[in-house]
């Protein structure tokens, strides 16, 4: 087992992984530096969920490696893997999921609270998240009460409250019109680079990566390439974990 790079925040190499017998992943190797956006597009069932998944600790490889920030994730035990998600890691989904018994704030605060944060902190907290994503006024409103768009901005709160180091976003736009979108898509980079957060953003959809600082593509669970905002290839000097397999 190799230690990965020092400048990378998180560190993958030759993940294989499939589903009921059906490859998921054959082979992927990537690294991703502190602070960095990095895209993960494909056409749907290219792996990019299942990606996200690995380097997040929610699903372990059958073979390959993770590490964050220089610890290995694949051997670590559920309960830490958990501990890990909750305490350094954000994750929005395509779909809200939002607890239809709490408010839109209390929603926005949950992780905090099950952190233990005060009542007023938390609370404050998911205020100035909503009122940055323009939903500030539907804060004591619950799930069945909002739009689609409100519903999936109060997610975005939810895991940007606790400032992760990390925040895996797979198709987080997916439910949005173009300029919700938009709005969320500032708002998400904004974040990443004022608190210095790494954004790892699962999306199919080639508008969305022009936010990204790189992409990698996926295609049937294999990296096909690494490009840049301007179009062109990673160059060869980059890491190594950076090249295609």
């Amino acid at each position: 087992m190799v230690a990965p790079p020092d400048n990378d925040v998180l560190w993958a190499r030759s993940l294989h992984c499939s589903h009921s017998g059906s490859p998921a992943l054959t082979g992927v190797s990537l690294g991703v530096r502190e602070g960095e956006i990095l895209a993960v597009s494909g056409p749907r069932g290219s792996g990019k969920t299942t990606l996200l998944r690995c380097l997040s600790g929610r699903l372990v490889p059958q073979q390959g490696e993770v590490w964050f920030n220089s610890v290995p994730v694949h051997t670590m035990s559920a309960p830490l893997r958990e501990r890990l998600r909750r305490d350094r890691f954000g994750w929005i989904d395509p779909e809200p999921g939002l607890v239809p018994e709490l408010k839109a704030w209390e929603n926005a605060a949950l992780p905090l609270l099950l952190r233990g944060t005060s009542h007023r902190a938390a609370k404050k907290a998911a205020m100035e998240w909503l009122e940055r994503l323009d939903i500030g006024m539907i804060a004591r409103k619950r799930p069945a009460a909002l739009l689609q768009s409100q519903r999936q901005r109060v997610a975005v709160a939810r895991a940007l409250v606790t400032t992760p180091a990390v925040l895996f976003a797979d198709e987080p736009t997916a439910p949005l019109h173009r300029t919700d979108r938009a709005h969320v898509l500032r708002t998400l980079t904004t974040a990443a680079r004022s608190h210095q957060i790494t954004v790892l953003l699962a999306t199919h959809d080639a508008e969305v990566a022009t936010v990204a600082d790189r992409t990698v593509s996926l295609l049937d669970g294999r990296r096909v390439n690494s490009v840049q905002p301007d179009g062109g290839d990673a160059p060869e000097g980059r890491a190594a974990c950076s090249l295609s397999v």
